[in-house]
C-alpha cells in the first residue's frame, strides 16, 4: 500500500507541473516586417522634439564601408495609442517611456516570435535622451544580430548544397542555393548571386597563421593580402585589371567574433582601374589556431545606382554562419 500512494502521489506530482508548464506557455504570434526595419513606439511630442532626434541618430547611424551614406536601420513612428496589433509583430521594437526608473530593458519575443523589444525609460526628456545616447552600441547590435538571424532563417529554407567548400577547407557555410561557384581553384572559391543591377559575391579561402603580423598594421596586411587575391582570381573587363581596394576612402578595422574565435573585420569599397565599377566589401579573417591558419571570408556588391546595405547585410548573415570544424 505505501507503495501504491508513493506511485499516486509521484504521478500526481508530474501531472501538475506538466498543466503548470502549460499554463505558463503563452500562444505568441510569429513576428513580421521587413528587414532592417525598427517600430520606434513614441508619443508624436516626443517624437518631433530632442528625444525623437536622439532615436534618430541612433537608428540611423551610418553602416561602416559603403561608398554612400546609408542608414543602418528604416524606422517607423507609432503612437502608444495605437502601438497593437500587426504594428506590435514587427521584430525589432524600440519603446520610449516615461517613468522614476531610469535605464534600459531589453525583451524577447514580448509580442511576437522572434522579437527584440527594447524599452528606454527616463524622468524627463533630458534622461531620456542621456540613456538612449548611453547606450548607442548595445542597441544596434541586439538589432542587427535580430535580423541577422532573420536573415540567416531564410537563407535556411533554400541552402545551396552542391558545392566543394566543406571538403576542400573543413569549415561549413550557410548560403541561398540562388549562389553559384564561379570559380574553384583548390580551396580558393568564389561565390556569386546575380542581382537584377549587378552581383552579390563572396570569397572563401585559407592562409597561414604567420602571415599576419598581429604587432604590424593589420588594415595595411589584409588590403595586400586581398589585392593579391583580387589581381589572381577577380578580372576586370579591361585586359589586366582587376579588383583592388579604393584608395580614396579610409578602411574601418574591428575585432569581432565568429564562431567563438577572434576575428578581424575590414570594411571598405573597392573598384577596377579605370573603370566605373566599384562598391564595398566586408573582410572577415578568422584566427584557427587549431588548424595553423585564418579562414578569410569576403563578401563584396556590385550595385550601381542602388542602394547597397541589404546586399552587404546579406552577405554577413553568411559569413558569420561559418563553423570551423
Amino acid at each position: 500500500m505505501k507503495k501504491l500512494a508513493v506511485l499516486i502521489v509521484l504521478v500526481s506530482t508530474i501531472l501538475s507541473c506538466e498543466e503548470s508548464k502549460k499554463s505558463d506557455q503563452r500562444i505568441v504570434p510569429k513576428s513580421s516586417g521587413n528587414l532592417y526595419n525598427v517600430n520606434v513606439v513614441v508619443n508624436n511630442d516626443l517624437w518631433s522634439g530632442k528625444v525623437g532626434d536622439a532615436i534618430r541618430d541612433v537608428l540611423t547611424t551610418t553602416v561602416p564601408g559603403l561608398p554612400q551614406d546609408e542608414p543602418m536601420f528604416d524606422i517607423n513612428q507609432i503612437p502608444p495609442k495605437v502601438f497593437s496589433g500587426f504594428a506590435a509583430k514587427n521584430r525589432t521594437v524600440l519603446k520610449i517611456e516615461t517613468g522614476d526608473e531610469a535605464g534600459l530593458k531589453i525583451g524577447t519575443d514580448v509580442f511576437a516570435r522572434p522579437q527584440k523589444v527594447i524599452v528606454i525609460r527616463g524622468k524627463d526628456n533630458n534622461q531620456i535622451v542621456e540613456t538612449l545616447k548611453a547606450n548607442k552600441e548595445k542597441i544596434l547590435e541586439t538589432f542587427k544580430n535580430q535580423e541577422l538571424e532573420a536573415r540567416q532563417a531564410l537563407t535556411n529554407k533554400s541552402l545551396h548544397v552542391n558545392n566543394n567548400i566543406e571538403k576542400k577547407l573543413g569549415i561549413t557555410l550557410k548560403f541561398p542555393s540562388v549562389y553559384r561557384i564561379a570559380e574553384e581553384d583548390g580551396s580558393f572559391f568564389w561565390v556569386r548571386k546575380n542581382l537584377t543591377t549587378g552581383t552579390n559575391n563572396f570569397m572563401v579561402y585559407q592562409i597561414p597563421l604567420d602571415a599576419i603580423d598581429k604587432e604590424g598594421d593589420i588594415i595595411q596586411q589584409v588590403i595586400k593580402i586581398r589585392d593579391s587575391i583580387g589581381e589572381k582570381y577577380i578580372p576586370g573587363p579591361i585586359e589586366g585589371s582587376y579588383m583592388k581596394t579604393e584608395e580614396a576612402y579610409t578602411p574601418f578595422l574591428f575585432n569581432t567574433i565568429i564562431d567563438n574565435k577572434p576575428a578581424y573585420e575590414v570594411r571598405s569599397t573597392w573598384d577596377i582601374k579605370d573603370t566605373f565599377n566599384a562598391g564595398p566589401f566586408l573582410n572577415y579573417m578568422v584566427e584557427d589556431k587549431i588548424n595553423n591558419r585564418y579562414v578569410v571570408i569576403e563578401g563584396f556588391t556590385f550595385a550601381p545606382s542602388v542602394s547597397k546595405r541589404d546586399y552587404v547585410f546579406e552577405l554577413e548573415s553568411i559569413i558569420k554562419s561559418l563553423k570551423i570544424k
